[in-house]
């Protein structure tokens, strides 16, 4: 029962939560994005919430910290995907017909280095390439955080040690 009624409230808050998503993210869709994330975080994590404490202000540190967490996945992103249109050898690589035989080559390779990494070293590598914190994988996988930091460096030392003849100096 005690679900049906926090889902009821949760969702009494939704007009005021769009108003603060929109005050962050300054774009409707977006907005209603982050609302939408923010009741689902909400629901997963209802045994989190303490009966009698005041929900509204729990549901808008969980959509703050929701929204902080994806624009520093984001801001990872663009440091690694560069999205600016002046690269000019960038230009030309596109609009140059390009050598699928050799790109087939480097992304074979580079599953090959990636599969022989256990799934303990893969597993956090790959989130943390999505953008997770270290305690956010330490949690997920319930391993302690040292752990995470050293299998992730683990992880990208052998990749680098397999991949070293694809290094750009």
């Amino acid at each position: 029962m005690k679900n049906i009624s926090l889902n009821f409230d949760i969702n009494s808050h939704k007009s005021s939560l769009s108003k603060f998503a929109l005050a962050f993210t300054r774009n409707e869709d977006d907005a209603n994005d982050l609302v939408q994330d923010t009741f689902l975080k909400a629901i997963r994590y209802e045994n989190l919430y303490k009966e009698g404490t005041n929900l509204k202000a729990w549901l808008y540190t969980i959509m703050r910290n929701t929204f902080i967490n994806d624009y520093r996945r984001q801001g990872l992103r663009d440091k690694v995907i560069d999205t600016t249109t002046d690269l000019l050898s960038f230009q030309l690589i596109n609009s140059a017909s390009s050598n699928t035989g050799t790109n087939s080559f480097i992304n074979e390779d580079i599953h090959k280095a990636f599969n022989q990494l256990s799934p303990a070293y893969s597993v956090p590598f790959i989130k943390f390439f999505e953008g997770y914190k270290y305690h956010e994988i330490a949690a997920e996988l319930n391993i302690p955080l040292g752990t995470v930091k050293t299998r992730i460096h683990v992880a990208r030392k052998l990749l680098q040690d397999t991949l070293k003849m694809y290094k750009i100096n």
